[in-house]
Formats: C-alpha cells, structure tokens, sequence
C-alpha cells in the first residue's frame, strides 16, 4: 500500500463487494473493456476542429504510457498535472491510468505556492503544464519546484518546451522503445489511488483525495443513472476538467462509459459556449451559479439554436431558484439540475421526478443507498429531522482519509470513519437536503472553495499587518468574495493595491486573492 494513503476498512470493503459496489477491476481494465473496444469507431471526443474516435484516443493513450514508461514512471509514481480543457488531457488522463500511476489533478490557475506542496507532500515524479497561460510561463516555475525537490524528476510542457523540458508532443509523436506488452503485464490494485482530487481547503493548500479505482469507477456509474446519459449523449465541458465534477460527476468518465460524446471548450464566454452548443447538439453541461447566471444574462442568447440541451447540472454552490425558472423559460427543453457534491465522495442531485417545489428548494439527495449521512449538532449528536447540522458521511465512495494528513484526518474524522464536511444543512419534508451554510472558515467564489486560513497566514506576513481575518462577503454572480479585515500595526496603514502587490509575490493562484480591505481598529470596528 502507497505509504500515507488511508484505506477502506476490511469490513466495509468486504459489504462494497458484496453489494457490487466494488468490481476490483481497475480503470484501466474497465475502460479496455467496456469503453474503448466496445465503442472503437464511435467520435470520443472533440476540441476546436479536432475530433477523436475512442480507439483512436485509446492508441495515443497507449503510445503515451510507453513512452512515459520509458521515462522511467512506474505504478503508483505521482504526476501534477496542470491542463487546461484541451484533449491533451485526456491522453494524459488514460495513458497514467494504463501505466497505474496516479495524477494529481491540479489547476492551471495554480501556482508555486500550490505546486511546490503538492510536489512535496505526493513526491510527484513528473509535472506537466502547458507553455503559458496568459502572461505567466510554467517552466520557470516547475524548474523552482524541481530544484527544491529532488523527487521531481521529469518536467514536460505541452507548447514550446525550453531547455530541461520535455516536450508533450513529442511524447505523442516519438517511436516508444518499450512494447505493449511492458502495459500488458502492470498488475494494478484497485483497491490503490487512481487519482488524487483536491480538496477545497480550510488550513494552508488544498489536500489531496485519494480515489481508488473501485470507488471512482462505482462514483461515475451512479452519476450516469441520474443525470440521463445515454449512448447519443453530448456533454460540453468548459468547467477545469479536473475538478471531480467535469471529470467524473458524470463528467468525461460517465459520457465515455455511455459511449457519448464529449467536447472540450477553454472559453467560458457565452457566444462560445451558445456556438459550440449549437454546431454539436450538445445535451449535457455541468456549470457553476456563476457560470450560468453570465450566460443566461447575455442578449444574444437568443440567437442560437440550444433546443438539444437536456440538461444544465449545477454543482459548486447554492443555485438561487430565480436563476433555474429563468434558464427554464430562455431554453423550454432544458432541465436545470442542482446537485451537492464533495470530491471526498458523497454526491447528491435533484432528480426529474421530483415535485417542482423540491426541485427549487434542494440541493438533492444521496445517489446510494449505503451514502450514509447523519447531521451533527454542536453536542456531537445527531440533530432531530428538520433541524440544522453538520453534513458527516461515510460510504462505498468516500474517503478514508486525506492523503499524507494524519493530523488533520484525526479532526475531520470520527472514530467510526464519517467524514464531517464542515457544511451546515437541513433535511427537507422530501427527504432531500438543503444547504444552510458552513462551519469551516471557506469562502466560496464561484464554486471555488478558498481557505481563509490560507490567506490570513500569507497576509499575516506582511510588516504593517498586527492581525486579520478574511470573511466572505455576499456577490450576486459569484455568491461570494473574499473580504480581508486588517487591523495595522500602531502608526501604520494598509492600502488595498500595495497588500494585492505583496500577496501577488507569494505566487499562489490568483482566484484566491483578496477583493476588498477593510481597516479595523484594535476593537475589530472599522476605522
């Protein structure tokens, strides 16, 4: 077993088996299996002009691991990866799931700060990035984190590679030394990570998820069953497509296991969105409030044909149900479903059959019948129907503990092994849940969940600043922003543009950056 990685107990595996929950093939086998041969000639996935069928996907897949294979990855080797929505990330996604190693699915809105962590806790072997997001280039940063961490081996750019870097075409491209059979005889255990999710946060970066190939594959088949995925299914990615959400809520895995289509898009704008809709029948797309509210806002949004949209999944925070009678009236065929999810596991959704009112009210309801959930109160007991407590579960695909943590897996689980999520919920008449807030010190901005701790700690750094706390403070598109309160050192200021300018230079993702300062005295009232 990978050392820091938290397993399920005998007992528990042993009844996820039993059930046929669990099927111990891994992803790779399963895919092998059920996807790639039995769907070989149907169109897999789309990016701009470029469109792959599954067997085409497969065979890159396959000559990829051969060559990261003779690079030197082996099973269980850890890989940061930071692609954006492109289909590079797909051949990368099965060609380490072939191999049996493990990605990390980071964003490529993260930066040193993040890297250099993850890098360190995983002792990832290899990072892939793209050349250059904007005006930020990787290399640079990857060689900082490579230089500090000798377990970082292999750097590889997909773009214009310099010195020291590999190039990801090229690994597409070049002739491997190693045959197939060298994938043939890798005996994966799926009871091991097959990726590392990461987690919203509340005390320094995010930790790492460890989904084992059983519990991942189980997650997306349930996902597929209530969300109306169907072999002519067509799911628009434009969320990061390594969020758990767009990779496996269905998301990428649950369309492909159906034998759909999936089309990448790196815009978010809504004309892009509303023509890629168009030009694919599109059916599926997963959003965030935020996301939505954008498009349903936008005035051209009655110039394209979106009738082939089934199904708007909203997942990240609360959706208003204003915003869902809204996208009802502007798109008849569409059918806005809210769910609630982790990626430590559990998954709720709104199902078609529910009454409107639930509909509009909830955030869902568990997926499995062994989805455990109990609501704890302040007294650690479970709260009466009805009342408001802290959302703790445990189930067939739910982690066991974060990965490298053990300290923080002793505060955030129970001795019986129920994860407390930290947020705040109550049951509905239904049956269902409905979202109350959170405990936890996590800012929410636009589905992005932002440590305040994090934050405060980096501001905390800052010479002028005695003391902080970073608050949510209410937004209509994005639910919320973060706030830094700052109390200053006796005889001294804090201006909002030299503090973004100080933070900036700590290199951590940019969504993350405070977005009002407010001055308090040593009272904590406002100046």
């Amino acid at each position: 077993m990978l050392e820091g990685f938290v397993g399920f107990p005998p007992d528990f595996a042993a009844r996820y088996r039993e059930k046929g929950y669990w099927l111990d093939r891994s992803l790779r086998d399963q895919f092998a299996e059920n996807v790639f041969a039995p769907f070989a000639d149907r169109i897999a996935v789309s990016d701009g002009d470029l469109s792959v069928t599954y067997a085409e996907l497969d065979a890159k897949a396959e000559k990829l691991a051969l060559n990261l294979w003779d690079l030197g990855l082996r099973p269980l080797d850890r890989v940061v990866v930071l692609l954006p929505n492109v289909i590079e990330f797909v051949y990368l996604y099965f060609a380490l799931q072939k191999l049996g190693a493990i990605p990390i699915c980071a964003l490529a809105t993260h930066r040193y700060h993040e890297i250099s962590q993850f890098t360190e806790i995983a002792g990832a072997k290899a990072c892939v990035a793209p050349d250059r997001q904007r005006d930020f280039e990787f290399a640079p940063m990857i060689a900082r984190v490579r230089d500090e961490n000798p377990c970082l081996e292999h750097g590889i750019i997909l773009g214009e590679a310099p010195d020291g870097f590999l190039s990801f075409s090229d690994l597409l491209a070049r002739t491997p030394k190693a045959s197939k059979k060298v994938l043939d005889d890798i005996q994966i255990d799926p009871t091991d990570p097959a990726v590392f999710q990461l987690s919203g946060g509340t005390t320094g970066v995010p930790k790492l998820i460890p989904r084992t190939h059983n519990d991942y594959w189980f997650n997306t088949n349930l996902a597929t069953t209530v969300t109306e995925v169907h072999p002519e299914s067509c799911l628009l990615l434009v969320l990061p497509i390594g969020h758990n959400l767009p990779l496996a809520c269905p998301g990428l895995q649950g369309f492909m296991i159906k034998g759909g289509r999936v089309v990448l898009s790196a815009s978010a704008r809504p004309a892009d969105v509303f023509a890629l809709v168009q030009k694919h029948k599109v059916t599926h797309i997963h959003v965030v409030p935020a996301l939505l509210i954008r498009w349903i806002s936008d005035p051209d949004i009655g110039n394209y044909d979106l009738s082939s949209l089934r199904m708007i999944q909203s997942g990240g925070q609360r959706l208003q149900p204003e915003i869902r009678l809204r996208t009802r009236d502007l798109i008849p065929s569409v059918f806005v479903q809210e769910n609630f999810g982790m990626s430590e596991g559990t998954i709720m959704f709104v199902r078609t059959t529910d009454p409107e009112d639930v509909q509009l009210e909830t955030v869902g309801r568990q997926i499995c019948e062994d989805d455990e959930v109990r609501l704890i109160g302040e007294d650690g007991n479970e709260v009466p129907f009805g009342e408001v407590g802290e959302l703790c579960v445990r189930g067939p695909y739910t982690l066991r503990g974060y990965f490298g943590a053990p300290e923080h897996n002793a505060r955030v689980f129970t001795a019986d092994g129920f994860y407390c999520s930290g947020d705040l919920m109550r049951q509905h008449p239904s049956g269902n849940y409905m979202v109350e807030g959170r405990i936890k010190d996590v800012i929410n901005r636009g589905g992005e969940k932002i440590s305040a701790e994090e934050i405060e700690n980096l501001i905390l750094q800052h010479p002028a600043v005695q003391n902080v706390a970073c608050v949510a403070m209410p937004d209509p598109i994005l639910g919320e922003r973060m706030c830094a309160c700052v109390i200053p050192k006796a005889g001294q200021t804090v201006v909002f543009d030299d503090l973004i300018g100080f933070l900036e230079a700590k290199e951590f993702a940019r969504h993350k950056l405070p977005e009002r300062l407010e001055l308090m005295d040593g009272n904590c009232s406002p100046r």
